[in-house]
C-alpha cells in the first residue's frame, strides 16, 4: 500500500500554549541605536478598526500612485510618566538590576500598583550607578515608566500600567542624565514616532480559554463511520511504544491570552485631535478617542482596550521610510 503522509495540523512554535502571566507585554530586545539619549519605545491602548483611503507609494506596485482602501488599526497613545531610573549589570547568568534612581513625587494611582519604598536615598543611588559606569559594570540603562488611564475615557480603570523601556544612545553617562532629566515628568509619546516610520507592536492576544483540539490546532474532523459520537477528537495519541503521549500530540487546552509580536508595521498617522477618526457613536467597546493617536496600517493583536507596546523596527531590512499621503480617514458609524 502507498504511504500515507500530509503535514502536521497547527505550528508547534509557540508551545507550550501557556497563557501570558501579565496583560503587559515584556520586551527582550530593543536594538541599537545611535545618536541623542531618547526612549525606545512607547505604549497605548487599542482602539479598534477602520479604513482609510490613501495614495499607493510602493515601488513596483500594480496600484503606485493611485487611491487604495487600506483597513487600519487607532491606538491612543496618552502621555508616559517616568516613575524610575534603573541600572543593570551583566554576568554569565545575565542581566541584574543594579539599582534605581525614584522620582520624589509619585501619582497616588501608582501605589495601587506597586509597593513604593519610603526609605529611598536618591543621592546615593545616583552615585552608585555613576561609578558603576565608570567602573565598567553598567551594562544597560532603562526607564520605569507608567501610563495614566484615567485620562483615557475608553479604558474604564484608574491602575497605571508599569514597564520599562530603553534608553537608547553609546553613551552610558549621556543615557543616565538624560534618564534624571526627564524623571518624574510626562513624556509625549506622539513625538516619539514618525509617520512613515516603520514599528514593531506587541500585546497579548485576545483570550479563548480552554479550547478542543479542532478548534485549537485545526485538525480534520473525523469521518462519520470513524467518529463513534466522538467527531471533535483526534485519531489517536500516538503509538504503543514508547507508551508516552509526545507533546506534538493536538490536544485541548489554553487558546490565545499569548504575547505576539507583529513586525515592520507601517505607521500611517500621528494625529493630537481624536474628534478627526472618531466615528458616529465612538468605537465599538470603547468610546471615543480624547488623547493623541497612531494610525497603523493592518490589524494588531489583542482587543479593544488592551495594552499595546511599540519599538522601533529591529528588523527593518530594506523597507524605506515614505510619509503617507491620506485623503480620507472612514468615519462612518461602526454600530452596523
Amino acid at each position: 500500500m502507498p504511504k500515507i503522509n500530509r503535514p502536521r495540523r497547527g505550528s508547534l512554535a509557540y508551545s507550550p500554549r501557556k497563557r501570558a502571566k501579565s496583560h503587559v507585554p515584556k520586551y527582550q530586545s530593543w536594538g541599537d541605536y545611535k545618536g541623542e539619549p531618547t526612549l525606545q519605545g512607547i505604549a497605548g491602548y487599542k482602539v479598534g478598526m477602520t479604513h482609510v483611503i490613501m495614495v499607493d507609494d510602493h515601488k513596483s506596485s500594480p496600484t503606485e500612485g493611485k487611491d487604495i482602501m487600506v483597513p487600519v488599526t487607532i491606538v491612543e497613545i496618552p502621555p508616559l510618566k517616568v516613575a524610575a531610573i534603573r541600572a543593570y549589570t551583566h554576568d554569565s547568568y545575565g542581566d541584574h538590576a543594579m539599582s534605581e534612581v525614584w522620582a520624589e513625587v509619585l501619582d497616588e494611582d501608582l501605589f495601587r500598583r506597586i509597593t513604593v519604598p519610603k526609605a529611598h536615598d536618591r543621592n546615593a543611588a545616583i552615585e552608585t550607578i555613576r561609578s558603576g559606569i565608570a567602573g565598567g559594570l553598567v551594562s544597560d540603562i532603562v526607564a520605569i515608566v507608567h501610563t495614566i488611564p484615567h485620562r483615557i475615557s475608553g479604558i474604564p480603570k484608574k491602575v497605571p500600567d508599569l514597564m520599562e523601556i530603553r534608553i537608547s544612545g553609546s553613551d552610558l553617562a549621556k543615557r543616565l542624565e538624560y534618564g534624571l532629566s526627564v524623571l518624574g515628568k510626562e513624556i509625549p509619546t506622539e513625538g516619539l514616532v514618525k509617520p512613515g516610520a516603520y514599528i514593531d507592536v506587541t500585546a497579548i492576544t485576545k483570550g479563548k480559554g480552554t479550547q478542543g483540539p479542532i478548534k485549537r490546532w485545526g485538525v480534520k474532523l473525523r469521518k462519520r463511520k470513524h467518529r463513534v459520537g466522538r467527531a471533535r477528537h483526534i485519531g489517536n495519541l500516538g503509538p504503543w511504544h514508547p507508551h508516552h503521549v509526545r507533546w506534538q500530540i493536538p490536544q485541548l487546552g489554553q487558546k490565545g491570552y499569548q504575547q505576539r509580536t507583529e513586525f515592520n508595521k507601517r505607521l500611517l498617522k500621528i494625529g493630537m485631535d481624536g474628534v478627526e477618526i472618531t466615528p458616529s457613536g465612538g468605537f465599538l467597546h470603547y468610546g471615543e478617542v480624547r488623547n493623541p493617536y497612531l494610525v497603523i496600517k493592518g490589524s494588531i493583536p489583542g482587543p479593544a482596550k488592551r495594552l499595546i507596546r511599540i519599538r522601533p523596527a529591529i528588523r527593518q531590512g530594506e523597507h524605506k521610510i515614505r510619509v503617507p499621503v491620506i485623503e480620507f480617514v472612514s468615519m462612518q458609524s461602526k454600530q452596523g
